[in-house]
């Protein structure tokens, strides 16, 4: 039973992974992210999310790992604190409360008390860089309100600050200046470009910036795409720079090496570029990312870089430029025109991704499973083309089918409109293109919805559109002589008076159809598709039709243009208009979120929940997610973001900071499921089967070296041998060796059967089994001695 007060709103998934720039632990083993309220812990290897760092009240805008101990994390908040964590535990050891909104977070190893954060504190868009003096102190909040003043007039943006040769200076950049401070001389050098196009109509705007780790040059990123390499910016007059240009696009990040022989960056080709050596000729390339490369970030230790990107995916990039982890969040697409969908099949919530796919997104581990191309077209980056968008889409038989519509509209009388229907595949596990219609309509398709019953002979999908039609689409025979085969086509086309039609929906039974055209609600005979009966209402056009499920399937909901729901009894035919805030709602939470909800979807839940609260049972059978405007997905739940955690993710952890070795990989997670099983079955079980840890030969098997082992051949059969269970009680060396074989045999053979006897006897009092246990006749003990007595000593003298 769940007590009522325990269920809140959880942040459950899609924040955005590529808000700020990740950050590499000391050993290049985990990757943090900030993840709107939370930071996440990523396993750089297996992709695994494995804490999720979770204190702060608001977005967090930076993280970076304590210089002065590589196992803790800082991180600050637009709540206005400094939290350091334990990564490793997933700890929150101390929180510093500033006071102020905190928009970006630097460390220094040179300043061991102090951290640097950008806040603004007169007006809205005039931002400062500060250093705030970290107190010590034993009690786990302390205020930390000494602030220094930096720079001021700097842009809020963590890529356009840099902290340069050791932290000797910081360089900012906003619009067209560039600004150096010396933290020795205490003095600050401004530097100007232009704010005149030129003959080539380039904009020198800055838009990123990043310092040599050991030298005094600094590298800037301009909105023309070029990149500039400043020198001797210790004087104003003598100052220089030079040009790199490959971008055709602003260039969107920059970041040097940790040893700053070559500098990286990326921008809206997605394509990862490296300067070794900053030369211009010199230069390597990573294509193909997918999309705008937003952030660049570098592994303390050299061996990984990482990139995020406008489609909230993380890319690991090992030094060779070879991708070896992607990290993928929900993709924000532009608009979420398919609304939120559940698969049938794998629980996953299904939405708009990439421009022209579907996303396949799971709610239980909060990462994307896969993404389906629908279009099947090249994406054009280009802000004044019109692209095909993707529309509609909805799953129907159980999985088995998906029907989606994709249209192109350049001019009012210029429609390009296609359905495509979409069968699984077993064998693939995945959905093949079965059948394409092009322009099923004569005009826009407002809606789609399969017939889901369980007793439906022939898969049935109806349209509705704006040119005043629903169809009925069924699945038919369509072999030929070459290869048997099914497809789509038009069994019926129905209207009311021509007006427009907005949404249709099936019963639960399947023996109804409710098409709505505008305000008025039709219902059709789901065989005969005769019309059946309307209501008329004056609440306004249908946005919504749904019918109710098992006691409640007579009744039939729909939500109008003016925010209000109009209920059918399609049993007496009575309507029922009410608005949400008049008749008594089951629950009520206010404050769920700073943004507003644009989507919700219920999803059926595996284990039922046991609420008794009236309030709360609406949540028994299936959980409620939605949607911000900003795709943060909640819910509302009992357990915390990281009791949300799957348990692979948290033995993935526990795994890492054990030594790992090729012959772990093989007998370690054996062992693990050995251990679990004995362990269940400890009471049930007459006969325990030893453990591989505890035969010798194995463990010298392990532990010699392979260049002086016998040959494999030899090694084989010792090791089944091995492997054979014994009843003996004593072990060899307990035997004395003068003892005659046979009166050895002899007394041995009877204590077994006396042990055996007596085995059975209890099974047949305990009820604990009902299988019989095999009896060793006397030649088969008598081998499994000798195999016992095999000398194995000559392993531990190699």
């Amino acid at each position: 039973m769940v007590e009522e007060e325990n269920i809140r709103v959880v942040r459950c998934g899609g924040s955005e992974l590529n808000f700020r720039r990740a950050v590499f632990s000391a050993d290049s083993k985990y990757i943090f992210c900030v993840s709107g309220d939370f930071v996440k812990v990523y396993s750089t290897v297996t992709e695994e999310c494995v804490h999720i760092l979770h204190g702060h009240r608001n977005l967090v805008t930076g993280i970076q790992l304590n210089p002065n101990n590589h196992l803790q994390l800082y991180s600050c908040s637009l709540d206005g604190t400094i939290k350091l964590w334990d990564y490793i535990d997933g700890i929150l050891i101390k929180t510093f409360i500033v006071g102020c909104k905190l928009h970006a977070l630097f460390t220094l190893a040179q300043a061991e008390d102090s951290v640097f954060v950008i806040v603004n504190k007169e007006k809205p868009d005039i931002f400062q860089l500060v250093s705030v003096k970290l107190p010590k102190s034993s009690s786990q909040e302390v205020e930390a309100k000494e602030l220094s003043f930096v720079l001021d007039y700097i842009n809020q943006s963590p890529k356009c600050i840099a902290f340069g040769n050791e932290g000797v200076y910081v360089a900012a950049v906003r619009e067209f200046y560039l600004s150096v401070y010396f933290f020795k001389k205490k003095t600050t050098s401004r530097f100007t470009l232009s704010s005149s196009r030129n003959k080539k109509h380039a904009k020198n705007n800055f838009t990123c910036v990043a310092c040599h780790p050991t030298e005094d040059c600094i590298a800037s990123g301009h909105m023309d795409g070029k990149i500039r390499l400043w020198r001797n910016f210790y004087d104003d007059k003598k100052y220089t720079y030079t040009c790199l240009h490959w971008h055709h696009d602003m260039v969107m990040d920059l970041a040097f090496s940790v040893t700053g022989t070559s500098l990286l960056s990326g921008g809206r080709e997605s394509v990862l570029v490296e300067w070794r050596d900053a030369t211009e000729k010199n230069k390597e390339f990573l294509p193909r990312l997918g999309a705008t490369i937003e952030h660049i970030s570098v592994s303390p230790a050299g061996d990984l870089f990482c990139t995020s990107h406008s489609d909230n995916k993380i890319i690991i990039i090992h030094r060779n430029l070879e991708a070896s982890a992607v990290i993928q969040g929900l993709v924000k697409d532009r608009s979420i025109f398919t609304g939120l969908m559940i698969d049938p099949r794998t629980k996953a919530l299904v939405l708009n991704g990439k421009p022209g796919h579907l996303q396949f997104y799971s709610l239980q581990s909060d990462k994307q499973l896969y993404n389906l191309d629908i279009i099947q077209q090249e994406y054009i980056n280009d802000y004044g083309l019109i692209q095909i968008e993707l529309t509609k889409a909805a799953f129907g038989c159980f999985g088995n089918w998906l029907a989606t519509v994709e249209q192109r509209q350049e001019k009012e009388t210029e429609l390009e409109l296609q359905m495509k229907l979409w069968m699984y595949n077993k064998k693939t596990q995945g959905f093949i293109l079965n059948t394409k219609i092009n322009m099923p309509h004569e005009d826009c398709i407002t809606a789609l919805c399969f017939c889901n019953a369980e007793k439906s002979e022939q898969p049935t999908l109806v349209t509705a559109s704006k040119d005043g039609y629903f169809k009925v689409w069924i699945l038919t025979d369509d072999s030929d002589i070459y290869k048997k085969a099914v497809g789509w086509t038009c069994d019926f086309v129905g209207s009311y008076h021509k007006y427009q039609a907005t949404n249709c929906c099936f019963s639960e039974d399947g023996s109804l159809l409710a098409v709505s055209f505008e305000e008025i609600v039709t219902i059709w005979d789901s065989v005969t598709w005769e019309l059946k009966c309307t209501f008329c209402q004056r609440a306004g056009k249908i946005r919504h039709l749904c019918f109710g499920r098992l006691t409640c399937s007579k009744y039939l909901l729909g939500a109008t243009e003016n925010g209000i729901l109009c209920c059918w009894n399609l049993l007496s035919c009575a309507l029922f208009v009410f608005k949400p805030s008049e008749p008594r709602p089951l629950y009520i939470q206010k404050g769920i979120s700073r943004e507003k909800v644009q989507w919700g979807v219920f999803v059926p839940r595996d284990v039922p929940e046991s609420f008794t609260s009236e309030a709360y049972q609406w949540l028994n059978r299936s959980q409620f997610y939605f949607l911000t405007k900003s795709q943060s997905l909640l819910t509302f739940s009992t357990k915390s973001p990281e009791e949300k955690l799957t348990p692979t993710s948290k033995q993935l952890l526990a795994e890492e900071s054990l030594p790992t070795t090729p012959f772990y990989f093989i007998l370690g997670k054996h062992r693990q499921q050995q251990d679990e099983k004995l362990n269940e079955t400890l009471e049930n079980e007459l006969v325990q089967l030893p453990l591989t840890e505890n035969i010798p030969a194995i463990s010298e098997l392990l532990h010699t070296p392979a260049h002086v082992l016998p040959s494999a051949a030899f090694l084989c059969s010792m090791f089944v041998n091995s492997l054979l269970l014994s009843k003996e009680t004593k072990s060899a060396k307990e035997i004395p060796e003068d003892v005659d074989m046979e009166e050895e045999k002899e007394s041995e053979d009877s204590d077994e059967e006396n042990d055996f006897t007596e085995k059975v006897q209890d099974t047949s009092n305990t009820g604990l089994g009902e299988d019989i246990i095999h009896q060793l006749s006397k030649s088969e003990e008598k081998e499994l001695r000798k195999f016992r007595k095999i000398d194995y000593s000559w392993i531990a003298a190699l």
